[in-house]
């Protein structure tokens, strides 16, 4: 863990000083499924009146770039206990136990719940969820959606109910700043008498193009929940959008918050790649794809992964990116290769339509070519430490989602696992 006495830290950024002051009972930063899901869960169980910030609209973020599904223990003969099992092992070993009892008997509730409101899953003939498996997992448990576009919906289901709650009021293009505490007014360095952080009061930010509230405001609060996202563009080839800048982290170490596990960084096995030109954000090529029996190959054609691991392909992600890396460096190439031709065309279009346009985009058709594959920043499974309520050591500073760290993930996270966890700590 690194706590704020451990490194030097502004208390502030260089901002201007807040021009205009509003309240409000609880501010979540965010509009991504932790977000989302945060403001529809308070609004139904409380009076409170909340305030939804997001940097860019309602609709952007993380979560609607998600492919592969979410992770749940919904299928015939398989259990919570297995869902753990996989999600500790591919963890290696420094999970917090506790937290991931809690995301996997929770999580087929949550995810039944997510299609009561209306997000629309993909169903087998007999009305069932389909499911599929991805790398870690022992159980077809992946409930998709759009075939390759389930984030997309399960953002178009929130933002439809969010929009529709009566109590939570929605700031877009804003910009967080820097959390307010008790002890220091809008715009201070925020220090409690004694020289300790004190309780949440709110925080600052800045709003671009919303009428009386642009430019520097102040927003108090009596809580604060950061649902910001990750820190993906802090590399130069990532999956994650152009607003994963880690705002939600910076602002809650300036403002005192224990942060754990940093150096955790996800690289996802399977961006598409450019070559020497990759950076930004890469597109993703879904585990799922694998998951339904394309494979992994060099220049000369060998499925490299085979004696790799017992799940050949199917490796937990840290597996699969080291081995491509490995290869890719001692062969001297940018890239490995993903041969996913056997699906077929139809089988394409229907389960993969998102990922299948964009390869044609750029030039490739997986029907008939190898996809150029490469590891890319995905995910951090470090964050603003939280116990399993989502509380940080901040008096009412709370944090969910990929800005948070709530100990499920451990050193790498199981695959579609993180939705899911943004849906249960929400």
């Amino acid at each position: 863990m690194i706590s704020e006495a451990a490194i030097t830290l502004p208390r502030r950024l260089a901002a201007p000083e807040p021009g205009w002051t509003a309240e409000t009972d609880v501010v979540i930063v965010g509009s991504g499924i932790a977000g989302l899901t945060a403001a529809l869960h308070i609004a139904r169980h409380s009076a409170l009146r909340i305030t939804l910030v997001t940097k860019d609209v309602l609709a952007a973020g993380s979560t609607p770039w998600a492919q592969g599904g979410i992770a749940a223990a919904l299928g015939a003969g398989d259990s919570p206990e297995e869902h753990f099992t996989d999600t500790v092992v591919a963890g290696a070993g420094v999970c917090d136990d506790a937290a991931v009892r809690v995301l996997v008997r929770e999580g087929p509730a949550a995810v039944r719940e997510l299609a009561q409101i209306g997000a629309r899953f993909d169903r087998a003939g007999d009305g069932s969820l389909s499911l599929t498996r991805e790398g870690g997992h022992h159980r077809d448990r992946i409930a998709h959606a759009g075939g390759d576009a389930t984030g997309a919906e399960i953002e178009r289901a929130l933002v439809t109910r969010v929009l529709d709650a009566t109590d939570v009021e929605v700031i877009e293009h804003a910009l967080v700043l820097d959390l307010l505490l008790s002890g220091g007014p809008p715009g201070s360095e925020g220090v409690a008498a004694g020289g300790q952080a004190g309780s949440v009061a709110g925080l600052t930010l800045h709003v671009m193009g919303e009428g009386a509230r642009d430019g520097v405001g102040a927003l108090r609060a009596r809580a604060v929940v950061l649902a910001t996202g990750g820190i993906g563009q802090v590399y130069a080839s990532s999956t994650n959008p152009s607003v994963s800048t880690g705002d939600g982290i910076a602002a809650a170490l300036r403002a005192g918050a224990v942060v754990r596990d940093l150096e955790f960084v996800q690289f996802h096995p399977t961006a598409f790649s450019f070559g020497a030109r990759s950076r930004g954000q890469q597109p993703l090529v879904s585990e799922a794809v694998r998951g339904e029996g394309a494979f992994l190959v060099d220049d000369a054609g060998n499925r490299f992964m085979q004696g790799v691991h017992e799940l050949a392909d199917l490796a937990p992600r840290d597996v699969v990116a080291k081995a491509i890396t490995r290869r890719m460096h001692e062969e001297g190439k940018p890239h490995m290769w993903l041969d996913a031709r056997h699906l077929g065309a139809a089988f394409w279009e229907k389960r993969f339509p998102t990922i299948l346009a964009t390869a044609r985009s750029h030039g490739v058709d997986p029907v008939t070519e190898l996809i150029p594959v490469a590891p890319a920043c995905h995910y951090a499974s470090g964050g603003v430490a939280t116990d399993l309520w989502g509380r940080s050591n901040v008096p009412g500073l709370y944090a969910t989602g990929e800005v948070a760290c709530s100990g499920v993930h451990g050193a790498n996270r199981l695959a579609s696992n993180s939705l899911l966890e943004g849906l249960v700590f929400s």
